[in-house]
């Protein structure tokens, strides 16, 4: 079962981030990076907020199917878009934004098709929603709301008319 999560606001969530990352990233013109397909949609969110003076360039956009860990066991979606970086990522400040933060499988893949096109200087994590359950040793630098789910809960980012979260419940219960 599915139930909307209505007492996080996105709105001024993705403000608070806004301005962490103004704090953290002040003066440095990162280039942005989203991972898709919420990472994108947060990363648009918060390049509104910033302005377009605050990056150098313009969205990034991770598709991180060819890296994951998990190729072999779930399979290759069959509309898989290919991943488009305009710009040169060689000893630049990035910021690498998603939207939910639950293993660190999908960051894992990210940071590796980063390096694949480069070495930046530095990579900053932001992301909309950390959740616990991590598997590997990845945290962000950037957190907009920090929840605890229960094993068989997941929590996702959805774009119908506006950004939504959603809990699923696996075992049918919200």
């Amino acid at each position: 079962m599915t139930t909307p999560i209505d007492y996080i606001d996105i709105e001024q969530t993705l403000q608070s981030m806004a301005d962490d990352i103004r704090i953290s990233l002040g003066g440095k013109q990162p280039l942005l990076i989203g991972i898709h397909s919420g990472g994108v949609w947060v990363a648009k969110a918060l390049a509104e907020l910033l302005g377009a003076d605050f990056f150098d360039a313009t969205l990034g956009t991770l598709n991180i199917a060819y890296y994951r860990d998990d190729f072999t066991r779930i399979g290759m979606h069959p509309q898989v878009t290919p991943s488009d970086l305009p710009f040169a990522v060689d000893d630049r400040q990035l910021l690498l934004v998603d939207d939910v933060l639950h293993s660190g499988r999908t960051v894992r893949a990210a940071l590796n098709e980063i390096f694949d096109y480069g070495r930046p200087a530095t990579v900053t994590l932001a992301v909309l929603i950390e959740r616990d359950g991590r598997e590997l040793p990845i945290q962000p630098d950037i957190v907009g709301q920090t929840i605890e789910l229960t094993q068989n809960q997941q929590i996702k980012l959805t774009n119908n008319n506006g950004l939504r979260l959603e809990l699923k419940d696996n075992e049918g219960q919200a």
